[in-house]
C-alpha cells in the first residue's frame, strides 16, 4: 500500500504541494486529474524521491521511504517525455536498473528480451533509441520501468503526443498488462476518459490537499 501523508514540497517561496495525502491499495490503479501547474508531476517526483520533501511522509508497504534514495524505493516512474538513454541501445535501456545493481550481462539480456516481448517489441534489443517511433519509445520506457521490479508504477502523462489510433492501442495494452501483473499504479493525466479506462478510480488533485479541502468546507 502507498500512503502519502500531509506532504509539503516548496520551490523557493512557492508551495507546490501543500499538505497532500493519498492512499493507494496494493494492486489498485488510481488516476489523478488536475490543471497544468497544480503539482501533479511534483507529487509523482516526490514519491519517486526526485524532489526535496519539506514536510509529511511517504510509506510504501511497511517501509517509510520519505528520505530513501530513489533507486532503493521500489518505485518505477514513466516520464512524459520517455527519457531514454540515447547512448544505450534498447536492451540496455530496458535492463538499466539491473545493470546498476550489478547483474551479469546475460541476465540483463534475458530480462530485456522478456519485457520487450511483453510490450510487443520482440527483436528490438539491438535497435538504437533514435530509430524508434513515438509509440515504440513509450513501450521501451514502460518496459524499462517494469523490468526493475517496482512495487508501484507512476505514470506521468505517458500517452501524450500520440495520434488517436496509437493512443487507444497503447491504452488497451497498458490496461491488459497491468491487470495481468496486478500492478499498483498512480496515473497522472489530463484525459479523464483515459484515466477511467485505465484505472479503478479517479481523483481530483485539489482534493488531495487537506489544507485545500478544509478551506472549501
Amino acid at each position: 500500500m502507498l500512503h502519502v501523508a500531509e506532504l509539503v514540497v516548496a520551490h523557493g517561496e512557492r508551495c507546490v504541494l501543500n499538505g497532500v495525502s493519498l492512499v493507494v491499495q496494493p494492486g489498485e490503479r488510481v488516476a489523478v486529474h488536475g490543471p497544468s501547474g497544480c503539482g501533479k508531476t511534483t507529487l509523482l517526483h516526490a514519491i519517486a524521491g526526485l524532489v526535496h520533501i519539506d514536510a509529511g511522509s511517504i510509506r510504501l508497504g511497511r517501509q517509510d521511504i520519505t528520505h530513501t534514495r530513489p533507486h532503493r524505493r521500489g518505485v518505477g516512474l514513466v516520464f512524459q517525455d520517455d527519457q531514454l538513454f540515447a547512448h544505450l541501445n534498447v536492451a540496455d535501456n530496458v535492463s538499466y536498473a539491473l545493470r546498476v545493481h550489478g547483474a551479469a550481462k546475460r541476465e540483463r539480456l534475458i530480462v530485456a528480451e522478456e519485457w520487450l516481448s511483453r510490450v510487443g517489441l520482440s527483436d528490438f534489443q539491438h535497435r538504437h533509441t533514435a530509430s524508434l517511433s513515438g509509440g515504440e519509445a513509450k513501450r521501451v520506457a514502460l518496459a524499462r520501468t517494469l523490468a526493475g521490479g517496482p512495487n508501484i508504477v507512476l505514470l506521468d502523462e505517458p500517452l501524450s503526443g500520440l495520434d488517436d489510433e496509437l493512443h487507444d492501442q497503447l491504452l488497451g495494452d497498458l490496461r491488459g498488462l497491468f491487470e495481468q501483473l496486478g500492478t499498483t499504479v498512480v496515473h497522472v493525466t489530463h484525459d479523464r476518459a483515459e484515466g477511467a479506462a485505465l484505472c479503478h478510480r479517479s481523483i481530483e488533485f485539489a482534493t488531495l490537499s487537506d489544507k485545500v479541502a478544509s478551506r472549501q468546507t
